[in-house]
């Protein structure tokens, strides 16, 4: 409802004008009465009362910055904090594809299907007209920058009915720019990197004020629960206030109260540390989707000065019921602590479901039998390709895996055994024990089919030629799920269902996803729901 109202009334976004004036003094008639209001109470309060903005913005990443924009755009006087020292947060590291839609109801349907019950029908309906919209959207943000948008149809990640509704939009050119140099502490996708700049350069347009190294500590309110600014070393008075800051992906002690296995690696960024979580909590926020995070596995590098864990390569996404990719093949399998396969090693969305299998607890010996798992190759494997995939957003990193594994195992990532005695040590099992898992598993590559677990058999490739390469692998998160739960208008809700007055969120913090994530949608998120935000919180 609120896309179509706002596009009947003037569209900044896909006009390209969100500097025009008329269209400024019209959105600020409907929306910028309840700031004004706010102004002329502020006239008759003493000066250290008076509210200095209208909305401010809690981490600059994706979400945080649309949302600021569209504040801005909206009429309101915009503050948006950023905790690090350099904007970005784990968005600038993402791949860069932000989900769309087609089709809003097909959108739906796959949205309900995957979130089994976890999240209200209103809240998905909203992210699925607004996913419908974004190719619009983003061509219009990228008009600031010259940058070039395309759009492909991608189907949903698991066949669901409406899983062909869905594509793909990504930043595919910026002239004159470089990832490398724009942002030399990253390392991720270029598109990511392409994205981020294509937003950031939005917010520098508009000249919204932005503070870096300002880390919000809590909400202020008004004693009757209202926010009415924040707390970030001094009182920063806002009539609302959006939480943008990401989740908990770097917060180890949140983890273990919501997550089974433990330690959970992080794969990017050290500044998501459940900030947004704890402020909103202290407000009396219900909290949904804790439990779910999006993740793999991976390995964890043996000098503790490297704060991440590596995932392994991306393989690309298959869809269960379609031919899976003749060209792609797997050079690993992996092990539990007793020597056995226990899992699909490439699952149609491993870089969201990955980690799953490693999490069980046997309580027949108090302990985990598959953490740490074992990833095993051979030679032929080792000269595939590299195993390990870094990615972070950090001052002062620069590791690069190999491209032939060798560095790997001269750091001690990865072990090497000359033969199947050396690689039964090194595991610390029997034997007959590996003989006999690597014999299923051979047997298997040779009729082509995983009687035990359905990995596809294009990816299926035997272990049969010394020296044999093993190493530890570990649950890794790429981002979470959880936070407060917020409704369609992105208004945060207490435990009892009503608003928290002048709060909001977006993005990662309090995502929809509940069950099962579908690919490129977090992104979608920050953009859909970081408009709504901002557009919301402008006018409260």
């Amino acid at each position: 409802m609120y896309g179509v109202f706002w596009s009947a009334i003037c569209d900044e976004w896909s006009a390209g004008r969100s500097d025009s004036r008329d269209c400024r003094k019209r959105r600020s008639a409907l929306v910028g009465d309840g700031a004004r209001a706010r102004r002329g109470v502020e006239a008759a309060l003493p000066e250290s009362s008076r509210v200095s903005f209208d909305v401010v913005v809690i981490g600059y990443g994706y979400a945080g910055a649309v949302a600021a924009i569209e504040a801005h755009d909206a009429g309101a006087h915009v503050l948006l904090l950023e905790k690090m020292a350099a904007p970005g947060g784990i968005s600038i590291c993402s791949a860069g594809g932000v989900r769309i839609a087609y089709d809003a109801e097909d959108a739906l349907d796959y949205l309900e299907a995957t979130n089994a019950g976890t999240t209200p029908t209103k809240v998905l309906r909203q992210l699925a007209e607004g996913m419908v919209e974004l190719p619009d959207r983003m061509r219009a943000l990228a008009r600031v920058s010259g940058a070039r948008v395309e759009v492909r149809p991608a189907k949903g990640n698991y066949p669901f009915r409406g899983h062909e509704s869905f594509g793909f939009a990504m930043v595919e050119d910026v002239p004159g720019f470089s990832s490398e140099a724009a942002y030399p502490n990253v390392k991720g996708s270029a598109a990511g990197a392409r994205l981020f700049k294509v937003v950031e350069d939005n917010v520098r347009e508009r000249g919204i004020e932005v503070r870096l190294e300002t880390g919000a500590r809590r909400l202020l309110t008004d004693g009757e629960r209202r926010v009415t600014g924040v707390d970030a070393g001094e009182p920063l008075h806002a009539g609302a206030v959006v939480l943008a800051c990401g989740g908990f992906e770097a917060d180890p002690e949140m983890q273990k109260q919501f997550w089974p296995s433990k330690p959970v690696l992080s794969a990017a960024f050290r500044g998501n540390t459940g900030d947004g979580i704890r402020m909103a909590q202290a407000l009396g926020a219900g909290l949904w989707h804790m439990w779910h995070y999006h993740g793999s596995y991976g390995f964890r590098h043996p000098d503790p000065s490297y704060p991440f864990g590596i995932r392994t390569k991306r393989l690309p996404d298959w869809l269960p019921g379609d031919a899976p990719r003749d060209d792609v093949r797997m050079p690993w399998i992996l092990l539990d602590r007793d020597g056995r396969r226990f899992m699909n090693e490439y699952e149609p969305y491993l870089q969201d479901t990955g980690h799953r299998p490693l999490e069980r607890f046997r309580p027949e010996v108090q302990d985990y039998a598959r953490l740490p798992a074992w990833l095993v190759a051979d030679e032929a494997g080792r000269r595939l390709y590299p195993f390990g995939q870094p990615t972070y957003n950090e001052p002062g990193q620069c590791f690069e895996w190999s491209d032939d594994n060798l560095a790997e195992v001269e750091l001690g990532i990865l072990q090497r055994a000359e033969n199947l005695d050396g690689l039964a040590r090194g595991l610390s099992v029997s034997r007959a024990r590996l003989d006999a898992t690597l014999e299923r598993w051979n047997r298997g590559c040779e009729r082509r089919r995983d009687e035990d677990f359905g990995r596809p058999a294009p990816s299926m490739a035997p272990l049969i030629e010394p020296p044999f390469y093993f190493g530890r692998v570990w649950p890794i998160v790429s981002n979470t799920q959880g936070g407060p739960v917020h409704d369609e208008r992105q208004r945060v809700l207490d435990a009892f269902g009503d608003p928290i007055a002048g709060l909001y969120a977006c993005g990662e913090l309090g995502s929809v996803f509940g069950h099962l994530y579908l690919s490129g949608g977090n992104l979608a998120e920050c953009f859909v729901g970081g408009r709504i935000a901002g557009r919301e919180a402008a006018g409260a």
